[in-house]
């Protein structure tokens, strides 16, 4: 396995880092106002997003999208989990599973937000269906030429902007799971809450009641009964991204907390100058090395042919525990090391601190991923986990 950088990885890693320090201008901006900023604003960095080529990503290029492999994608969100606020989201990423649409809904939903004229939002959780998709009891009823949907989604990330959302339900009498496009503006979807968490993102997490929603069968994605094949195969990309984000937020912390402690001075001397922050410093560049380089790895397996998907779940989901918990430890160091200027809003760090706390807990808590690696290492023994493809 070669670790090395092609020269287009390494053009993709500039123009991603360039973009990712355009988006920190407006951090500041973005903590004052609670999150939002200006539509024109936002306007203006969706253009310069796909200017740079780092807007859909995760899309084929002969659709309008850039066309990266996993690895290249994993290059490019690690630069932008370096920015705060979430303002990652303008340089939107349309969800994975879009692409298995038909010709007509690929017409209709995706094409639209590749070329950010509309927005699409995954819609899973429910308030008594968290860790556990399968608890969920959003319905969906047969009527003519169609399902009427009933039921409540929760955390519904970017949904306060989206256009229309995936969400899944459970179809007919035998509660098949499945995804079904639903158009926001239709009758019988409301918003009825979009709460305010701990950290200030650019676009919010709300809440949302379906009674009696009409969706065609046309709007049916994948089929009726592969709704969970499909959220899994989700999954595994958003926790590779959140791994690969993480990543990169431990190592913008590290950098202001180093340049930080050889510019402080106590006791008459760079506080760098002492062990105990020095131990704290390595321990972070530990953290972030190991993370980086196996969130690396695994984004390589994915893109090679012949992969298995499963032992590859499972894979995702150890890069996502350990690097959302390892960028966790950093982020407390590196506030540490501040002290109370750390503990200052209009400090990077401090952002950091709040917003990585979620990343222990969207796209699946630590505690199941934990279940996930056991059960893939109960059924499959370590070596599938713990060896890279061949």
């Amino acid at each position: 396995m070669d670790m090395r950088y092609t020269p287009e990885q390494v053009d993709l890693k500039h123009r991603a880092a360039e973009y990712a320090r355009l988006l920190m201008r407006y951090e500041d901006q973005s903590e004052q106002a609670g999150g939002p900023l200006p539509q024109q604003l936002v306007t203006e960095l969706t253009r310069a997003a796909m200017d740079a080529g780092v807007y859909a990503i995760n899309m084929p290029a002969e659709w309008g999208g850039a066309g990266l492999s996993l690895l290249d994608q994993v290059i490019v969100e690690e630069e932008f989990g370096k920015v705060t606020n979430c303002l990652w989201d303008i340089p939107w990423r349309p969800a994975n599973v879009l692409a298995y649409g038909d010709e007509r809904q690929r017409e209709k939903y995706l094409l639209p937000v590749i070329r950010a004229e509309k927005f699409d939002a995954f819609a899973v959780t429910e308030p008594g269906a968290g860790s556990d998709p399968s608890a969920g009891t959003s319905t969906a009823t047969r009527t003519d030429g169609g399902w009427l949907l009933n039921g409540e989604k929760w955390f519904v990330t970017c949904g306060d902007i989206a256009d229309f959302l995936l969400v899944q339900a459970d179809a007919g009498p035998e509660r098949q799971p499945t995804l079904f496009f639903v158009d926001k503006a239709a009758p019988g979807v409301e918003m009825t809450r979009v709460p305010r968490f701990m950290h200030s993102a650019v676009n919010g997490h709300p809440e949302f009641t379906f009674t009696n929603v009409f969706v065609a069968d046309e709007d049916v994605l994948g089929g009726v009964g592969n709704g969970y094949e499909l959220t899994k195969e989700w999954f595994t990309d958003e926790r590779l991204m959140i791994a690969a984000r993480t990543v990169g937020a431990a190592e913008r912390a590290l950098e202001l907390a180093r340049d930080w402690a050889v510019e402080r001075e106590q006791f008459g001397a760079p506080i760098a100058s002492y062990q105990l922050i020095q131990g704290m410093l390595a321990d972070c560049a530990v953290d972030i090395a190991v993370n980086r380089a196996y969130t690396h790895q695994v984004a390589w397996e994915a893109d090679q042919p012949h992969t298995d998907r499963k032992t590859l779940h499972a894979k995702a989901s150890t890069a996502k525990l350990a690097a959302s918990e390892a960028a966790g430890r950093v982020a407390d160091r590196c506030l540490q090391i501040f002290g109370g200027r750390g503990y200052d809003r209009s400090y990077a760090v401090e952002r950091m601190y709040r917003e990585l706390r979620v990343d222990r807990i969207w796209e699946g808590t630590s505690e199941i991923q934990r279940l996930i690696i056991a059960n893939e290492l109960i059924k499959r023994g370590t070596r599938a986990l713990a060896l890279p493809v061949h």
